[in-house]
């Protein structure tokens, strides 16, 4: 089995002091940078939101489930990849929603390229999802992973929820999906 470490927006913005923090990002980079480093993945790949004109994604007055504030626009620093997340292991960063609302990391692209299609050419057959929001971009992601036939499992202890009432959910689902979930890195 040739596994991969998707990285899911380990950004500023999802950080604290970002403009759509989430309480333990800082903390979920340091703790999944040292897990990349203490581990062999075959690969390593992260996903980034990637802002530039996401339609009705932002509001003024958001919900919090459809509609958010500006967050992860292109050109600002809270695009950027958290700097206490070790860039170094990372082969490729997949943007996603550009003009659109885009939560999971398969609606991204490198070079073109999906992320999908990069694992596959990789040879790669499954996947340990990590990062944040648990009850959003990780678990869209985790759900397409597992959709697109990769052996997924979520490391929860490398991830950062918004609320324990979404995230406990978002857990359900992925469960229900057939993810792994995982509370340690054993």
């Amino acid at each position: 089995m040739t596994r991969a470490l998707v990285i899911v927006d380990v950004q500023n913005d999802f950080c604290e002091g970002g403009s759509l923090a989430v309480d333990g990002g800082t903390a979920v980079a340091r703790a999944i940078s040292a897990h990349a480093a203490a581990t062999d993945y075959a690969h390593v790949v992260a996903t980034r939101d990637h802002h530039v004109d996401p339609g009705g994604h932002f509001a003024e007055q958001p919900d919090y489930l459809e509609t958010w504030p500006a967050h992860c626009v292109v050109g600002t620093s809270g695009v950027e990849l958290h700097s206490d997340l070790d860039r170094r292991p990372i082969e490729a960063v997949f943007d996603k929603g550009e003009y659109e609302a885009a939560y999971s990391g398969f609606e991204g692209s490198f070079d073109g390229q999906g992320l999908a299609d990069w694992l596959r050419a990789h040879e790669v057959d499954a996947v340990d999802v990590v990062g944040i929001a648990t009850d959003h971009c990780v678990r869209a992601t985790a759900l397409d992973a597992v959709g697109a036939g990769f052996s997924t499992r979520v490391l929860l202890h490398l991830t950062a929820g918004v609320s324990p009432a979404t995230t406990d959910a978002a857990l359900e689902q992925l469960r229900t999906a057939g993810v792994e979930l995982s509370t340690s890195s054993s």
